[in-house]
């Protein structure tokens, strides 16, 4: 097992390994103390990995409680969050007890954002078992729940006290959502290394250990110099402003992955028309979204899209935020009003 150390407001360390699943619970209370750990996830996850996790938490000696919900990103909503609070308040948690967040990125943000909010916060972890989930939001302190206006209107930067990457989780994984999760690892080589960029146009699954520990290390160093998304940290939302779009319009049939890999086209194709970056850039963006089956463009309409973004959490006073790459490896942020993010968002949609 490697650990990778987070120097953040609260230091803490993201341990990934093979099969670390059923001896994790006595790094947990090292980690976090307490005596009762609830245990966060999903239908499907837990059904695959709860009972594990569960003998370990034991075994390490906490008394166990389990909330479940239904998988998917429909799920992060008030509804669910008041519920899990209700829960914790009923299973009777103290502020020195501890919640186990096991599971994708729905699981990770909700569970975290109970944590922070819950008698003002209590500890917490992060087991993700997917791709996206331990190479972006089991790291970096985001938590939220999505709200009708759009996705993450409401939430918080909490860290926690450790993330464990199981890479055996990710073996049952359908292809459809591992490949999702790379929507995100080449974003972060977009952004960061085109050395990773150029890693991921090989087959990535007989070494993913590596692969994760290399955009952890990316997302970690990126979060320790801006913690709270003043600066260098909006670079993490390349793809993001219009993907969210794309995720609300389809009220989430799209998932945040592939939605993500049509916000990089977009915005890779606007700035290409724009003499930001070149065109072999761009290309070489379609090139790596398609060779991991990702989509490339969307059915919704500009305007649509146009009306999302204004929604979305990275608007300031009317002005609003996109990132677009100037080369693999360096973005930029270009901030537009209304009108300009309209006539952006055509070009990027023009074939």
């Amino acid at each position: 097992m490697t650990s990778i150390p987070v120097n953040t407001s609260k230091k803490y360390s993201v341990f990934v390994g093979n099969n670390i699943l059923p001896q994790v619970g006595n790094s947990i209370k090292e980690a976090c103390g307490g005596e009762i750990a609830a245990l966060v996830t999903d239908d499907i996850v837990g059904g695959l990995y709860g009972e594990t996790l569960d003998r370990s938490l034991a075994a390490a000696g906490y008394s166990t409680v389990k909330f479940v919900f239904p998988n998917g990103e429909k799920s992060k909503n008030m509804e669910t969050y008041a519920a899990l609070l209700c829960f914790l308040a009923d299973s009777g948690l103290s502020r020195s007890d501890v919640i186990v967040a096991l599971g994708g990125g729905v699981v990770g943000d909700l569970a975290g954002f109970a944590a922070a909010t819950f008698m003002r916060g209590i500890p917490f972890v992060q087991i993700p078992t997917t791709v996206l989930s331990m190479v972006d939001s089991s790291v970096g302190g985001k938590t939220a729940v999505d709200l009708p206006a759009g996705k993450n209107l409401a939430g918080s930067f909490y860290q926690p006290n450790a993330v464990f990457c199981d890479v055996e989780t990710l073996k049952t994984l359908p292809e459809d959502i591992f490949n999702d999760g790379c929507a995100e690892m080449i974003k972060h080589g977009i952004i960061q290394s085109a050395q990773l960029f150029d890693l991921l146009k090989e087959p990535i699954r007989h070494r993913m250990d590596d692969v994760i520990m290399k955009n952890i290390t990316i997302k970690r160093d990126i979060v320790e110099v801006d913690e709270k998304e003043t600066g260098l940290r909006r670079m993490l939302n390349l793809g993001h402003t219009i993907g969210h779009g794309i995720e609300k319009h389809s009220n989430y049939a799209i998932s945040h992955g592939k939605s993500v890999a049509i916000g990089l086209v977009i915005a890779s194709r606007g700035a290409y028309r724009l003499g930001v970056c070149d065109e072999i850039c761009h290309l070489e963006i379609v090139d790596a979204v398609r060779r991991y089956n990702l989509p490339t463009e969307t059915d919704i309409s500009p305007e649509a899209l146009l009306n999302a973004a204004w929604s979305d959490k990275k608007r300031s006073g009317q002005n609003i935020m996109l990132v677009l790459p100037e080369r693999i490896g360096k973005c930029v942020v270009r901030n537009y009003g209304m009108y300009e993010l309209e006539a952006f968002i055509k070009f990027g949609m023009m074939n």
